[in-house]
Parts: C-alpha cells; structure tokens; sequence
C-alpha cells in the first residue's frame, strides 16, 4: 500500500501523500492518500447499505443479529433527527443519516490503520459547503429574500456586515472544528507510536478509544447537530 494510506509499525506517517497523478485538460492532477482513504470509507459504506437493503427486504417478524442493527442505527439516526428538527426532519434525515455514517466512519477509521479522511481539511470543508448549501437554499426558500435581509439587518441595519461575516464564517467553523479534533488525535497516536516503539503493545489502546472512538462519535454528533440547528432555523418563519 502507498506510503501514507496505512498507518502501521513501519509506517508512521500522518502527512497526506501523492498516490499518482494524471493530466487532465493539461493539469496535472493528483490522487492523494486522502481520496484513496475515503473510497475504501465509500466502499464500505455502499456494501453495508446493499447487505441492509437485502437483509429489510427479506425481513422477519422475529429479527436476525444484522436486521436487528440495521433497525437500531435508523431507529436512533431517526430519533435524533426528529428530537432536533421536528417536522422538518423527513426532508432531511437521509441526509443527515448519510453524513453521519460517512463522518463516524472516517473518524474511526485510524482504528483500522487508514489515515482518517476527515484529517484532510479538503474533505471537511466539503461537508461544511454542502451544509452551507442547504442552510441558505431552505432560507431563501422558506424566508423569501425578505426574511433574509431581515434576518442579515437584525437588530439594526448597520450590523448588517457583521450579520453576512458571520453566516460566511459557518462552514469555516464546521469545517475546522472537526477537522482538527480528528488531526489533532491522529497527531497524538501517532508521535506516540513513533517515540514508544515496540513497546507500544497494549497500553495504546486506552488512547485509541478516547481519541478514535470517543472524540470520533462526539465530534460526528458535534457537526450533524449544529447542521441540523442551522438548517431547521433556515426553514422556520416567523409567524
């Protein structure tokens, strides 16, 4: 495997890592241990949706060990949603259940060796772009550009650029924010691989499952609540 894709005992590299490269309209383009990282992530994710997909068309009335994670993962992606944004939460809940998934698995990732896609803040600010995205399109839609330059001109007009400042800062927030709490962790096991060596046997795993695990599921939760803030204060009108 290219250097930077695994991380093992040899290979204590968190630095992102050109792959290969091909031309394209006479650019040179590179693919990097990043977009290796998050195909294997994509891949796993497509298998595990086709394997529930033919699992709930085969379901029973009394529920195998894989129907019954399948129905607890939607139960509470489901519940969370809903606990959040309320009616709104049929129109986006398989979005906010597909960048949960893709963004607890990426974080976990370092567990099975890879180096976590959302370590690259190339893929974190996409997330927070496409959150964006959807936060000022259901504005626009719900609010009218009435309610926007209202909203932009509250409490008075003239904190109206500091209002447009801070709705650009949000998929800069989102972004950074898990971005750097996945680097910062990697960063962490890593130098501690390096420096401990051999000796690194069993101890590390403690670490593992605070920074991998633990801060891995919050800052997912983290980054899917506040979308889901965002976007339900987007679509709610004042009556």
């Amino acid at each position: 495997m290219a250097q930077g894709i695994l991380l093992s005992a040899d290979n204590l590299d968190f630095m992102i890592h050109g792959v290969f490269s091909y031309t394209l309209f006479g650019q040179e383009v590179w693919i990097t241990t990043s977009h290796v990282c998050i195909l294997i992530v994509f891949l796993v994710l497509v298998g595990f949706f086709i394997a529930a997909r033919i699992t709930m068309n085969k379901a029973t009335e009394v529920p195998g060990t894989f129907q019954n994670i399948i129905e607890l993962i939607v139960e509470k992606l489901d519940g969370m949603v809903g606990g959040v944004m309320g009616k709104w939460s049929p129109k986006f809940r398989n979005y906010i259940g597909t960048i949960f998934l893709f963004i607890l698995l990426s974080n976990i990732s370092g567990l099975f060796g890879l180096r976590p896609p959302t370590a690259d803040y190339g893929t974190t600010l996409a997330l927070g772009l496409i959150t964006f995205t959807l936060i000022h399109y259901n504005e626009f839609k719900h609010q009218k550009v009435k309610g926007v330059i209202k909203g932009l001109c509250d409490p008075w007009p003239i904190w109206a650029p500091i209002n447009i400042i801070g709705e650009l800062a949000v998929p800069v927030s989102l972004s950074l924010r898990l971005f750097a709490n996945v680097l910062s962790g990697l960063v962490m096991t890593t130098l501690i691989y390096g420096l401990l060596g051999k000796i690194a046997v069993i101890w590390p795993a403690a670490l593992h499952v605070y920074l991998d695990l633990f801060s891995g599921a919050i800052q997912t939760y983290v980054f899917c609540m506040l979308t889901m803030t965002y976007i339900t204060n987007a679509c709610t009108t004042e009556s």
